[in-house]
């Protein structure tokens, strides 16, 4: 699934060609996305002018002269700015047509992407209201997570992957994050210091910095908006590197399930 730092490549891919121009029009081929594409959605955009684009966790939001338009890229989706007159591929199913003669593509195979049109303020919407601070952004600091994991028991890799706690921190980044803080993923994040919490926002936040830097993580469905993969799936420390050895101590790397999800960890070096 693409994380902040695809969706923040993404976006700053993309809005060079879209801020500034006009939407002329909107070809909807199959609105069966996880929310289906409202059906006025051509009629309501058509003549608006694009003033901005933001991400907000993983949605991006394409700022128009009177609404919003929200746009999530599911487990499989990808944007590509093309011109207006490229062939369509069978998963491409919407496209924003620029007056500048090139449009927005949504491509998504598995159909888990959205996009919504949004009247009021971006920040009320029922998909976004209820998401915690960004990582990037001043909001978010050791203090924040050591005050919002007081008396809690759950593993700290699920406490930093929940979105209402702080966006953005995926599985991959998790892993990568606790690694590098020296923390054990499943270790109860109510049991975990200031001192250590601060590190562990530190690194959060250097590991999404490079994330970005190098283009996010290429995964198997994801590609960047140029069509090139990811790059920082080349430097990652412990994420599917299960029984290989620790990169400080040199211990096979350890896997388990914890939440759900596949955590991959230094016993020796994380506790």
């Amino acid at each position: 699934m693409p994380e902040l730092p695809e969706v923040e490549t993404t976006r700053r891919g993309i809005a060079p060609y879209l801020v500034g121009a006009r939407i002329a029009g909107v070809v909807v081929r199959d609105p069966r996305l996880r929310y289906p594409v409202p059906a006025d959605l051509p009629q309501v955009v058509a003549g608006r002018a694009v003033v901005d684009l933001r991400r907000r966790g993983k949605y991006l939001l394409l700022g128009l002269d009177d609404g919003t338009l929200l746009l999530h890229l599911g487990m499989s989706g990808s944007l590509r700015v093309l011109p207006a007159d490229v062939a369509p591929g069978p998963h491409d199913h919407v496209d924003l047509i620029l007056d500048n003669g090139r449009c927005l593509r949504l491509r998504d195979p598995r159909r888990f992407g959205a996009l919504l049109w949004i009247t009021g303020p971006a920040e009320d919407h029922p998909l976004i209201r209820h998401l915690g601070p960004e990582p990037l952004e001043d909001g978010f600091d050791g203090s924040y997570l050591y005050s919002r994991s007081r008396s809690r028991r759950v593993a700290v890799k699920n406490f930093i992957m929940d979105a209402r706690i702080v966006v953005g921190v995926g599985n991959i980044y998790a892993n990568e994050s606790l690694f590098l803080a020296r923390i054990h993923p499943s270790r109860a994040c109510g049991r975990i210091s200031l001192e250590r919490y601060r590190r562990l926002a530190d690194e959060i936040k250097g590991v999404l910095r490079h994330a970005i830097g190098q283009g996010g993580t290429s995964l198997r469905d994801f590609v960047r908006e140029d069509g090139n993969p990811g790059y920082f799936s080349l430097s990652l420390n412990v994420y599917g590197r299960a029984n290989e050895p620790c990169p400080i101590c040199g211990t096979p790397l350890s896997q388990r399930r914890i939440g759900q999800r596949s955590s991959f960890f230094c016993a020796r070096c994380q506790h």
